[in-house]
């Protein structure tokens, strides 16, 4: 696809877990996401922007993945055929005491959707064991001969979490499980009776990965033939509690935790405002990668790029100078009400700061610069064809923007944040190498804000939510004064312009934004259950056959069209 910085393009921003089809399984999956390329290609973006896709542990956070390299299970599409290993009497046993419009209703169900679709998995994988035929296990077979890098720790590391009800925790597995060194002696000396079991296991986990990764090169495959790029993401961490950790433990820092200094903007999360975002990932030994030229990270990449066109990293900064704190997150409340003496004592001296160094003399920015590009460059290199994009808000650097333009990485324009001399900054005056947005899945939708703005008085919500606006409201060339302004008739149609006429290579509108929603799929800092849970309230059939969100579509189609932006079909069947 040409995804050239030269012709400026648009897309959606919707997290797949979020996605309803009418007869999903409750929660996103592959089947839907294809129902969503064909509805944007006919509105006329050309993007689709997802969360990272990898496996996740108990706090089902996309962010925290028990593996950089392994998919998500629940993403799949499956039914009948899908996997062709998938019969309909299997698949019909699977459903038939689930209560699948419960299931269906409301926020993800986690527990209830995971353990359905392994259930369903493990049908179709026993099903191939018995009965596929000898090119079907060839081609399985050389799967795991290709993977065989990550593939066989990942399963082994699966398997034990089964043996460990279900627990990624491997400090606190039995000492024979403890390390990837005694977990593979472990499974040398298991009794003959046993071995057969866990093989079959580590089999089945593999050959869940295998559909996985056939599933999701056929929807990039569809993707390409509506003229749609997918855009994945790569977050800077994964979880301490990840095969990945767990099998190359000397690649990481386990006694140190990534995460971001004190923002006062989440006004929601006292400990983020107090002491920063502590994520609880493991900072990286880069000398321990660079010895291995960086293998880890170019199986990454590598694995990304299969699957997507174009790719964001999380957090990019974090390759510069990332902020670290000594304890893991799961006490961050234990230290919220301490102060600084308070906390010394509780680390034996040791607080959150800037690795390797902070920014403070000449000599660490050059220092902090010149190892972020060297690490960068690594990834370029992995990358080839596909484009990259680097999410660099929050307290960034002064030389963070002009290196990333420099290794061809597309930083992110947050309207409302560009601000110079207490100004806003035109939008066309961006970076052409940029991607514009007004939201990112952390963020509040602009309707969540409008709401906050007129339904809390008084508030710090309200004056919040109102600097926003009016930020956004200069921005759209509209008069900053909001009380007088209607949303659906003067905001939304003016803001929606403004973000597609700015410079930027790609304007993105998350997906709340498009349909002026204003749930919430994540609030930072937090551990809360609903996080990563909420779903668009209708499925994507019903938003195409919706009176009203047709009137919507029809006006986001015109500005794509006036702005340049649209898919070159739409441009001439609009024309």
């Amino acid at each position: 696809m040409n995804l050239s910085p030269e012709k400026k393009i648009a897309g959606v921003l919707v997290p797949l877990f979020a996605l309803r089809r009418d007869d999903d399984m409750g929660i996103g999956d592959l089947g839907a996401l294809r129902e969503f390329i064909d509805w944007i290609a006919e509105i006329g973006f050309t993007l689709v922007q997802l969360l990272p896709i990898n496996e996740t542990g108990a706090d089902n956070s996309p962010y925290n993945a028990i593996s950089s390299m392994a998919i998500e299970p629940t993403t799949l599409h499956l039914a009948p055929g899908s996997p062709e290993d998938l019969t309909h009497n299997d698949f019909a046993d699977s459903l038939s005491e689930i209560d699948l419009p419960g299931l269906r209703r409301g926020r993800v169900k986690y527990r209830q959707v995971k353990e359905l679709k392994q259930r369903i998995l493990e049908k179709a994988f026993a099903n191939f064991s018995a009965r596929a035929d000898e090119k079907r296990q060839s081609e399985f077979r050389r799967f795991c001969e290709e993977e065989s890098s990550w593939l066989h720790d990942y399963a082994l590391f699966r398997v034990l979490m089964e043996q460990n009800k279900g627990s990624a925790a491997w400090d606190q597995w039995p000492p024979q499980h403890q390390t990837i060194e005694s977990a593979r002696n472990w499974l040398r000396d298991l009794s003959q009776e046993k071995q057969p079991a866990v093989t079959r296991r580590l089999d089945f986990f593999c050959y869940v990965q295998w559909i996985a990764h056939q599933q999701w090169r056929d929807v990039k495959a569809h993707a390409e033939q509506r003229s749609v790029a997918l855009m994945g993401d790569i977050p800077f961490g994964v979880s301490y509690y990840s095969a990945d950790v767990f099998s190359r433990p000397n690649e990481f820092m386990l006694d140190w935790f990534g995460g971001a200094p004190p923002e006062p903007y989440f006004k929601d999360d006292a400990f983020t405002q107090k002491w920063g975002q502590n994520w609880g990932i493991p900072l990286y030994r880069w000398s321990a990668m660079r010895a291995n030229n960086f293998q880890w990270w170019r199986e990454r990449v590598r694995g990304t790029r299969r699957i997507f066109h174009l790719f964001r990293i999380d957090h990019v900064q974090g390759f510069y100078r990332v902020y670290a704190f000594p304890w893991r997150a799961q006490r961050n409340k234990e230290f919220l009400p301490l102060d600084q003496h308070q906390m010394l004592e509780q680390t034996g001296g040791r607080a959150p700061h800037f690795v390797p160094r902070d920014d403070e003399t000449p000599e660490h920015r050059e220092a902090n610069k010149h190892e972020g590009e060297e690490y960068l460059r690594v990834i370029m290199d992995e990358a080839g064809a596909a484009r990259v994009g680097g999410e660099d808000l929050g307290v960034v650097p002064d030389y963070v923007r002009p290196s990333l333009q420099s290794l061809g990485i597309a930083g992110f324009k947050i309207p409302q944040w560009e601000m110079r001399d207490g100004m806003i900054i035109p939008g066309d005056t961006y970076d052409r190498l940029s991607v514009a947005t007004y939201a990112t899945h952390d963020h509040e939708p602009i309707r969540a804000l409008w709401e906050n703005a007129f339904d809390t008085p008084d508030s710090d919500l309200e004056q919040q939510a109102r600097a926003t606006l009016e930020k956004i409201a200069l921005f759209a060339g509209l008069n900053s004064k909001i009380d007088q302004l209607d949303y659906e008739n003067d905001f939304y149609p003016a803001v929606m312009d403004a973000l597609f006429r700015c410079n930027s290579w790609i304007a993105v509108v998350m997906i709340t934004d498009l349909l002026a929603r204003k749930y919430r799929f994540n609030v930072p800092g937090t551990r809360a259950n609903l996080n990563w849970t909420r779903r668009i309230q209708r499925s994507i059939a019903k938003l195409r056959s919706s009176r009203k969100e047709r009137k919507r579509i029809a006006l986001i189609q015109e500005l794509l069209v006036k702005t340049g932006r649209a898919c070159r079909s739409l441009g001439r069947a609009l024309s």
